[in-house]
């Protein structure tokens, strides 16, 4: 997992925090085909290692990510147009659908503007912390698309109907703090703490239990689609699995004699 092996982003560990930070600053994170390709390995690194207990999303320089690399949009010589579909549904959509099912956390730290998919990674985290300077573009309508990479789904959720309208229609930028009293994100915080306080938050993530964590997500995800009486079935299930782990005594051993819990996985 050397940061050689990498030419988009790079990936570094600490303790039992995997950090991918995107690393095209000159294109602003643009996003192109390598970077989708080594994103997509990151995540499988992540999710294979059970020695990573988080993942951290950041990225170089003065943007987060403004979304697909235009420059691989030129027209075709032969006057054809892009079937765009075809990026989506081989590598975005792949990659979004690890992301949403990867069992451990994801934090993400925005350092600067995220616009269009840029967007969409943002939010894909678990957890979102935001540059105060920072913005979020759904810059999608501004030309002529309509929003992908799980936007349409996503903004909804977190935000409401009204609220996800307007910025998927106006293509007008919302600042940190307005994202953060929304519930886009979860906290703007000062320029200069952003990857001080991801990280913690990040590293204090990867001491919880790994089983516990992975059921959470899974619930929160499964809440979508659940109604009441469905979704206390699926805890009084996780909780039955969950109570019968070493994880669980740990916990609890770990309670009563007032010291941190040393959560093994199993």
């Amino acid at each position: 997992m050397s940061e050689a092996a990498f030419a988009t982003i790079r990936v570094s560990r600490f303790e039992r925090v995997l950090e991918i930070r995107l690393a095209r600053p000159e294109r602003l994170n643009a996003v192109n085909t390598a970077m989708r390709a080594e994103l997509a390995r990151a995540v499988a690194l992540a999710a294979a290692d059970d020695a990573i207990r988080a993942v951290l999303l950041t990225a170089e320089g003065r943007a987060f990510c403004v979304g697909q690399d235009l420059g691989e949009r030129a027209p075709l010589p032969d006057g054809r147009k892009h079937d765009l579909s075809l990026a989506l549904d081989r590598e975005y959509n792949p990659l979004f659908r690890a992301l949403a099912g990867l069992e451990k956390p994801v934090v993400a730290a925005v350092n600067g503007v995220a616009a269009g998919a840029g967007v969409s990674l943002a939010l894909a985290a678990d957890v979102t912390f935001a540059a105060a300077s920072a913005r979020f573009i759904l810059s999608f309508a501004n030309l002529g698309l309509g929003p992908d990479c799980g936007a349409s789904w996503l903004l909804p959720r977190l935000v409401g109907p009204q609220r996800a309208a307007a910025i998927a229609m106006s293509g007008e930028p919302v600042a940190a703090g307005e994202a953060a009293g929304w519930g886009l994100i979860w906290r703007a915080v000062p320029d200069e703490e952003l990857q001080a306080q991801a990280l913690a938050f990040a590293t204090h993530l990867a001491g919880k239990g790994p089983l516990a964590l992975a059921a959470t997500k899974a619930a929160l995800a499964a809440s979508w689609r659940h109604d009441l009486s469905t979704q206390l079935d699926l805890e009084r299930d996780q909780q039955q699995r969950l109570g019968y782990s070493d994880d669980y005594t740990e916990g609890v051993a770990a309670f009563r004699d007032r010291r941190p819990a040393d959560f093994r996985g199993r």
